[in-house]
């Protein structure tokens, strides 16, 4: 049985404006449909940082949960964090249909409320590296590990298929000013300026492969829940919106590996681990 979710005072080093934008992108239609596919991820990532059972881990920008209920099968002591309560309400679900024991905690990845060196692994797939302030997130990141213990990560990059999404979508809606791309995560350098000092950072290159029934039903599903491409067509009226729809599933076909058996799209993504 899970905790009840909780809410903690933050404070936050990103501008209120550009902190209230994002929050409203990724509370937009419902991430949780998109999180549930990527659940591979978060058990692919447990494993490469060694979690084991009675460890204290920490989820942060978890989303719907994919890797706090990969820890918490492996029994360790789970609390999972995001910015979208609705986010953590669905997490919540999967794991009391599992009868998982998981903390539940609305949290800003830049602002954490925990003590200096409170956790051994602190975990994150495809969440902190879209916040704003980058060296703020990595750094509560850092603090909250202790010495020897692990920071494991799952982060688009540039050079893969989400990078040519993002790329797609910028045509039509130019990203949010005064963020830097969060695909930076997704590179060797940005991760060891990040984290400089760490006592190593491993990588692994690792590929998700996004499976729909057709390019169609692909946008069907990102334009309704997908935060980012459901407000990008939100913001476009009818003409550019099916200009953003042609170039999508241009993009789609171009990349599909599934031949005429439904949509198979390679995705590329760095997972990392630092020892802190």
């Amino acid at each position: 049985m899970t905790t009840t979710i909780s809410d903690a005072a933050t404070t936050s080093s990103a501008p209120p404006s550009i902190k209230s934008r994002q929050q409203a992108t990724w509370a937009s239609g419902d991430f949780a449909v998109i999180g549930t596919t990527l659940q591979i991820v978060g058990e692919l990532l447990c494993e490469a940082a060694d979690v084991r059972g009675g460890e204290r881990v920490l989820d942060v920008a978890a989303g719907n949960g994919n890797a706090t209920l990969a820890a918490a099968r492996r029994f360790a002591v789970v609390t999972s964090t995001d910015y979208v309560p609705a986010l953590l309400d669905a997490g919540r679900r999967r794991a009391d249909a599992e009868r998982l024991e998981v903390t539940f905690e609305v949290a800003d990845a830049e602002a954490l409320p925990y003590a200096d060196a409170s956790f051994d692994v602190v975990l994150s797939t495809f969440g902190v590296m879209f916040t704003a302030a980058h060296e703020q997130a990595a750094g509560e990141l850092r603090r909250v590990c202790r010495p020897g213990g692990r920071i494991g990560l799952a982060c688009w990059t540039p050079t893969g298929f989400l990078g040519d999404l993002f790329k797609v979508v910028a045509k039509h809606v130019p990203p949010m000013a005064g963020v830097r791309s969060p695909l930076l995560w997704g590179t060797d350098a940005h991760i060891r300026t990040l984290f400089a000092g760490a006592a190593s950072v491993e990588h692994t290159v690792r590929n998700f492969a996004f499976r729909y029934r057709s390019a169609e039903h692909f946008v069907e599903v990102f334009r309704t829940f997908y935060g980012p491409v459901h407000k990008a067509f939100a913001s476009l009226d009818a003409e550019r919106q099916a200009a953003l729809e042609t170039d999508l599933l241009s993009l789609l076909r171009r990349a599909n590996r599934g031949g005429g058996a439904g949509l198979v799209v390679p995705a590329e993504y760095l997972e990392t681990v630092i020892t802190r």
